[in-house]
This record gives structure tokens, sequence and C-alpha cells, in this order.
């Protein structure tokens, strides 16, 4: 079965690592949001900084990091970037069995937290392909992609039931074990890394970490999917704490009614991830970017004519499966491309250079839709965030834009007085 592919041992330990860290978040998904409000009794003014202020300070933090990254050996930032985080998130469990644990030190984990994950992401990326051929990096990431999508089903419920039985700082802890866990999962790949070449050179360069922009930037397919991505990310997550309060408070949902219609749809993106290879194949992946990459945008609105029971639980439910499908098919793609699309001396500012934006149009979008829903209402920002998403496939590569003959196949290192170095087209 194709879909079952072998890519190898050592792949087999970097998806193992990648899913016991994602089935650990997903344990500890809102942990940090729902200790300030269990353990420190904060109010909504702080929980939405904490969830809106540390990522967006995270990245950045994590925007000098990224030439730092490129020109290391991969392995180890990954192994040190987990344990950071694992010893990051350790301190919440202590301060709270010492009774010593604050805001300002849940803040600062998850400004820890998120420059780490954003680290870790641009060096798994670039190590990824170097560890697998060109023609499996779409099997690799769609692998990625149904594994994160499957730990967002499973985790938090379970870590909703734990924090029930075990106390508020459980799911912490769990979250923290799977950072060390991942890290002796990478350890176990094995095999020598070569160091990148003129490794310490381009990292002094003045300007060397926007180079990632750069890339971006001057690539048109590239460009126009970083800005849709930007948008669409940062609208779809910017209606969760609204649809929070919709359902929660007006509609009065039962808890466990909110966690089943976020957490069942995520079993979609099993179905869109395994579909990834054998859409592109059939159809073409400019054709799949620019159909999937609408699609996923056309549904948010319905969830503004949500109601009351179980009509409503169903409608939240249909909307988030529909998203979520198209999400999953269109992510691999999306990651595949953008790896195909750019040199290996430039992969890990590139991919920093997308996670902060993405990062930060969130924690933007998320803010403002907050501000305008205290304001008007959770329906009059659903609307609004819904109307704008279905703009964004505006943004999306018109055709033959993301076709190998539309990148030139000669890029120039940023090291100032090296020849061309030649690519080979996507």
């Amino acid at each position: 079965m194709r879909g079952g592919k072998r890519l190898g041992r050592r792949f087999g330990w970097l998806w193992a690592a990648y899913a016991v860290s994602a089935y650990g978040s997903g344990l500890g998904f809102g942990a940090l949001p729902l200790i300030a409000v269990l353990v420190l009794h904060a109010g909504p003014a702080e929980v939405s900084a904490l969830a809106a202020v540390g990522p967006a300070v995270g990245a950045l933090v994590a925007v000098p990091l990224a030439p730092w990254v490129e020109f290391r050996r991969k392995r180890p930032v990954m192994i040190a970037t987990d344990l950071i985080r694992f010893a990051a998130m350790a301190t919440i469990p202590v301060a709270y069995a010492v009774g010593r644990l604050g805001f300002v030190h849940l803040l600062v984990v998850s400004i820890v937290i998120a420059a780490a994950k954003i680290a870790f992401g641009a060096a798994s990326g670039a190590h990824l392909k170097a560890l697998v051929r060109p023609e499996d990096l779409l099997v690799a990431n769609a692998r990625f992609e149904s594994t994160n999508w499957s730990s967002i089903a499973v985790g938090p419920p379970l870590g909703g039931a734990a924090i029930g039985w075990f106390g508020p700082v459980t799911t912490v802890v769990a979250d923290a074990l799977s950072y060390l866990l991942s890290a002796l999962g990478i350890t176990a790949i094995g095999g020598r890394e070569e160091a990148p070449a003129r490794a310490g050179l381009p990292q002094a360069r003045a300007g060397a970490v926007f180079d990632g922009w750069r890339h971006i930037l001057g690539d048109p397919g590239l460009r126009a999917l970083y800005l849709n991505n930007m948008l669409v990310a940062g609208l779809i997550m910017a209606t969760e704490p609204v649809l929070a309060v919709l359902l929660l408070r007006q509609l009065h949902f039962a808890p466990w009614q909110y966690g089943l219609a976020f957490a069942a749809p995520c079993l979609g993106g099993l179905i869109g991830s395994r579909l990834a290879r054998r859409v592109v194949e059939r159809h073409g992946r400019d054709r799949v970017l620019r159909t999937v990459g609408t699609l996923r945008a056309v549904w948010l609105i319905g969830l503004v004519f949500v109601r009351p029971g179980v009509v409503g639980l169903v409608t939240v439910m249909a909307v988030e499966l529909a998203i979520i499908v198209n999400m999953s098919l269109f992510n691999p793609v999306l990651a595949t491309y953008r790896l195909e699309r750019t040199p290996e001396h430039l992969v890990a500012r590139t991919l920093s250079a997308w996670s902060i934006g993405q990062q930060a149009s969130i924690a933007v979008c998320t803010a403002l839709g907050g501000l305008l829903a205290d304001v008007t209402g959770p329906r009059t920002a659903l609307t609004v965030a819904g109307l704008l998403l279905l703009a964004t496939p505006l943004l999306l590569p018109r055709p033959g834009r993301t076709r190998p003959d539309a990148v030139p196949d000669v890029v120039r290192d940023d090291v100032p007085g090296t020849p061309p170095v030649r690519r080979t087209p996507a």
C-alpha cells in the first residue's frame, strides 16, 4: 500500500520523537491559561495576555536565532530546544509544589516555549530535507500532519480528565516529559550529520536575520502562500476564544460538549493528510494548492449560525470537520512545496520567518477579535472573521506561479563574494 511506504529507520525515530512531543502537547493543550484561571484566579485580561503576548514575544525572541540555527548541525539544535522546553515546563509543577507559582512565571514559560518551538521547527524542517529523498517529502510531511491532528483529537479530552483526577499541573508534567522523550528519540536517529558549510560566517553579517523573509518575498509562489497562510491562520485562530464565549457563556454548552465539538473533528485530519499524496498525483500540486486553499476558507462563516442544543453542537462539529479536512490536505502539500523551493543554506531561516509571521498574525488577529467581540458581541466578531476569510483565496498564487518553471535555477548564496549556487528546479 502506497500510504505505508517505508522511509527508513532514521525517519522512523524522527517521526516517533515528533509523535511523543505532539501527544504531550495535546495532553497539555491550554494548560497554562487553565492554571492561570484555576490556581492564580486570573481574569480575562491576564488570560488573553498569556494567550497572545507570550507567543508574540517568543516569536520576536526567535528572530535572531534563525541564522544561528541555520549554520549549526540540526540534531543538536533540536535536542537542545527540546531540553530547554522540558526544563521550562518542569519549573511550573516545582513552583506550584512550593507555593511560589505566579503569573509572570507562566508568561516567561510561554515566551520560552514559543521561541524554542520556532527554533525546533526550523531545525527539524532542514533536517527532514536532508534525511529523506525529495520524492518522499510529501509522504513524510503527511505523516507529521496526521500525527498532529490525531494528538489534538485525543490529547485535550484525556488532559481534561487527568486534571480533574490528579490536579491542575498534571498535564504540564506530561508535556514536559514528552520533550525529554523527544530529545531521546532524536538522539537515537544516529548517523553522522555534516556541519553546514561556512559555519559561523553569514549570521555575523548585518541583515542575515532577514534572509528568510527576503527569500519568501522574492519568490512569487512563496510570497502569495505566505501572505495567504498568515491571514488564514490568524483569522481561524482568532475565533477560538470568541467561540468559547459564545458556546459556553451565551449558548450554555456543557464543558464536555465544548471539548467534543473541537476534539472529534480533528479526526478529519487523518483523512486529509492521507489523501494528500494521491490528490497531488491525480490533480497536480498547482491545482491542489488553489482548490483546497479556497475550500478551507469557505466554512468558517457557518459558525455564525450556531444555535443552542444538539443542532448547534452538530453545526460546530460539521464546520470544524470541513475546515480540518481541507487544512490537513493543504498543509503537507504547502510544507513540501516550501522545502522544495528553498535552497539548503536558507531552509532554517525561511522556516523561522514563516513561523514568526504566522505567530505574529495569530497574536494580532486574536487581540483584535477579542476587542471586537467585547464591543459588538461574539457573533459579530465571528461574522467579520468569516467574511474576511472568504477573501483570502484572492492571495493564493495565480495559475503557473507554483510550477517548476517559475523558479529561477540559480540562487546566489548569502555570503558576499561567493559564486552562485545552482539549484535544481523544484
